[in-house]
C-alpha cells in the first residue's frame, strides 16, 4: 500500500512504529471487503432496528466500517470515534489510556457498562468503555478494534511530534543550543529496564524498541496531563523533561503509567524541581539529569521509583560500587578470622542496633560475654576501636556498598 508507506515517511516514524500503523490500517481496509463476521451482522442488525439504515447487507456493513474508519483516521481520532458511537447508540462511549486517564468521552450512560481492553502486539494501549442499551452489545467488539486503531493513530501522530522534542532535549543534555525553557519550573526523569538477556542483535533491537515505547508512553502521560515536555532515549535509558506543577504526584503517576502500559520491570529516578533562566538553560537541565540518574541508581526495587530529594545522598555512590575498595579491604580483614563469618555477622548486627549490648545478645541468642569477645576480635583485625567514628564510617561504606556493575 504505497500511500500508507508515504504516510509513514511523512510522519517520520521509526520502522516498528510505521509497520504497526500500516498493519492496523491494512486490517481496517480488509474488513470492508471480507464476508461480514457475526459481530458485524449484530452491529448492522442493531442499526437497522434503530431505523438508521435499511436491510443489513454487505453495502450497509461497508458504510458502517467506513464511518468507523473515518473517525479513527480523524485528526483527533479518539474524540471523533466516541462521538460517533454515542450518536449511534444514544449511550456513552469512553476511551481511556492504559494508565487509566480518560482520553475521550461522549454521551450519557444508557445501559450496562461494557469494557474492552485494547491490546496491540501484547502491549496494553488503553480501554474502550461503553454504557449503551443491550441491543448494541454486538457492536462492542467491532468498536474496540477501531478504538485500538484510534489509539495507534494518535501514537503515530505523537511520534512525529516526539522526534522534534528529542532533538531539543538531546541538545540540552549535551550543552548545545536548545529551545528556551523560560522561567517555568521543570524536572527530569530517567527510566531503565532490566539488563538484556543476551547481547545478540535481536536482543539489543528488542531492548531499544522497549525503551522507545517507554519514552512514548511517558510523553503520552505528560500530554494527557497538559504538561509541556520532551522525551528521548539517551545512553540506554528513557529520559523526560517537563514543566512541573506537582512533582511528587507527577513522578508517582509517570512511573505508574509506564508499568501499567508495558508490564515491564521499570525503575524510575526523578530530579528535584529546577528553574532555568535564559540564556543557557542547558546547565540546569544537565544538573537535573544528573540528579535523576542518582535517584535511579538509588532505586533498588525492580519496579521502584525514587526522587532525588528523597534518597540517601550516599546511595547513588554506594549503588554504583564507588566504595568497592573499602568493601574489599574490610572483607579481607574480617576473613583472616576464619570463623565462617560469625564476627562479621555480629558486627553488622551491632552497627544496626540502637539498644544495649545485653539486648543485642538476646536478639542474637548468645551470651553477652560472647558478644563482647566477637566485637573485640573485630577491633583487633580492623585496627581501631568501634568508638572511632572513622572506623564506623568505613564499616558503613563497606557493608552498604555493592559490587561494581559490569
Amino acid at each position: 500500500m504505497p500511500r500508507l508507506t508515504e504516510l509513514r515517511a511523512s510522519l517520520a516514524l521509526s520502522a516498528p512504529e510505521g509497520d504497526a500503523l500500516i498493519e492496523s490500517l491494512e486490517d481496517a481496509v480488509r474488513l470492508c471487503s471480507e464476508v461480514p463476521s457475526q459481530q458485524v451482522i449484530h452491529a448492522v442488525s442493531a442499526l437497522s432496528a434503530s431505523g438508521l439504515i435499511g436491510t443489513p447487507d454487505a453495502t450497509d456493513v461497508t458504510v458502517i466500517l467506513q464511518a468507523l474508519r473515518g473517525a479513527a483516521m480523524d485528526a483527533h481520532p479518539e474524540r471523533a470515534l466516541t462521538a460517533l458511537l454515542a450518536a449511534w447508540t444514544g449511550g456513552r462511549a469512553e476511551i481511556r489510556a492504559s494508565w487509566g486517564d480518560v482520553v475521550a468521552t461522549a454521551g450519557r450512560a444508557s445501559g450496562p457498562e461494557i469494557h474492552r481492553r485494547l491490546v496491540h502486539r501484547e502491549r496494553h494501549v488503553g480501554e474502550l468503555r461503553l454504557a449503551v442499551p443491550s441491543v448494541w452489545g454486538g457492536l462492542a467488539g467491532l468498536a474496540a478494534e477501531y478504538a485500538l486503531l484510534a489509539r495507534l493513530q494518535s501514537a503515530a501522530a505523537g511520534a512525529a511530534r516526539r522526534r522534534v522534542g528529542e532533538r531539543v532535549l538531546e541538545a540540552l543534555l549535551t550543552g548545545g543550543p536548545g529551545a528556551a525553557l523560560g522561567g517555568e519550573p521543570f524536572a527530569v526523569a530517567v527510566a531503565s529496564l532490566p539488563p538484556a538477556t543476551g547481547l545478540g542483535p535481536s536482543h539489543l533491537s528488542a531492548r531499544e524498541d522497549a525503551l522507545d515505547v517507554l519514552a512514548a508512553v511517558g510523553e503520552g502521560y505528560l500530554t494527557e496531563r497538559m504538561l509541556d515536555g520532551h522525551s528521548t532515549v539517551w545512553h540506554g535509558q528513557a529520559v523526560w523533561l517537563w514543566s512541573t506543577l506537582n512533582l511528587a504526584q507527577e513522578g508517582r503517576e509517570l512511573h505508574g503509567a509506564l508499568v501499567a502500559s508495558t508490564a515491564l520491570d521499570v525503575r524510575v529516578g526523578v530530579s528535584a524541581r529546577h528553574t532555568a533562566l535564559n540564556p543557557g538553560p542547558g546547565s540546569e537541565v544537565r544538573a537535573a539529569y544528573s540528579e535523576a540518574r542518582q535517584a535511579l541508581d538509588a532505586t533498588r526495587r525492580r519496579r521502584g521509583m525514587s526522587t532525588f530529594m528523597g534518597i540517601d545522598p550516599l546511595a547513588a555512590l554506594l549503588a554504583r560500587g564507588q566504595f568497592h575498595a573499602v568493601q574489599a579491604q574490610v572483607s579481607a580483614q574480617l576473613a583472616t578470622l576464619d570463623d565462617d563469618g560469625r564476627v562479621e555477622a555480629t558486627l553488622r548486627a551491632y552497627l544496626g542496633h540502637r539498644g544495649s549490648l545485653g539486648e543485642l545478645a538476646g536478639v542474637l541468642g548468645i551470651h553477652v560475654n560472647t558478644l563482647r569477645y566477637r566485637l573485640r576480635r573485630a577491633e583487633d583485625v580492623l585496627g581501631a576501636p568501634l568508638s572511632d567514628p572513622h572506623l564506623l564510617a568505613r564499616l558503613y561504606l563497606a557493608f552498604e556498598s555493592v559490587a561494581p556493575r559490569p
